[in-house]
């Protein structure tokens, strides 16, 4: 129904942000990320927003980029996954952070966002996996790649390697992503360990 509300910041906090727009001012519940981007009242912003709407309430979610309202779009249409918890997500991560994680099928990396437990971090991983290649956001290269790891048993025997070291699976498969796949395992991890110390 809305696609944005430009005008001028006249409130905000760390979930929400006020945009005074003919008069008007939208409350936007929000990320942090967005939040951070428009914490300077009277400050002119466009938000690309997402109308909720619930038998109990109607609320207005606005977003500093298309690309954090699409991956909002696309979490909150997990099974399990509310505004809210795609909100705690998008707090956490950037859009592009939490594609590649879905990509290399790093469940454990969205369980750092406040109310989002292992099982639902898995759930958004199996049913988003095949989905992410239609959102708009310039890591189309890396979620290519990194989902190829998974299907070489070398590359992917060194990701579990470095997942042992510590790494988390999603920076450990995009730097094993761009190695050459021919190459034994000890040489990928040895040239992916190089990678992660830069």
């Amino acid at each position: 129904m809305f696609y944005s509300v430009s005008g001028n910041v006249v409130d905000y906090s760390t979930n929400f942000v006020a945009v005074e727009a003919g008069g008007v001012a939208f409350l936007c519940f929000t990320s942090m990320q967005t939040a951070s981007k428009c914490s300077i009242i009277g400050e002119k912003v466009t938000l690309f927003t997402h109308l909720n709407v619930r038998e109990d309430a109607i609320e207005l979610y606005g977003f500093y980029d298309k690309e954090e309202l699409d991956c909002f779009k696309m979490l909150i249409n997990v099974s399990g996954v509310g505004a809210k918890m795609a909100l705690s997500l998008l707090s956490e991560y950037t859009p592009d952070k939490i594609i590649l994680s879905i990509a290399a099928g790093d469940y454990k990396a969205l369980t750092k966002a406040a109310g989002i437990g292992a099982k639902l971090a898995q759930r958004i991983t199996l049913e988003l996996k095949d989905k992410i290649g239609a959102l708009s956001v310039g890591t189309q290269e890396d979620v290519a790649a990194v989902s190829s790891v998974s299907k070489n048993s070398v590359t992917a025997e060194a990701v579990a390697a470095l997942v042992m070291l510590g790494y988390n699976q999603s920076e450990a498969s995009l730097a094993v992503s761009n190695l050459d796949p021919s190459l034994s395992v000890e040489e990928l991890i040895k040239q992916a360990l190089k990678l992660l110390s830069k």
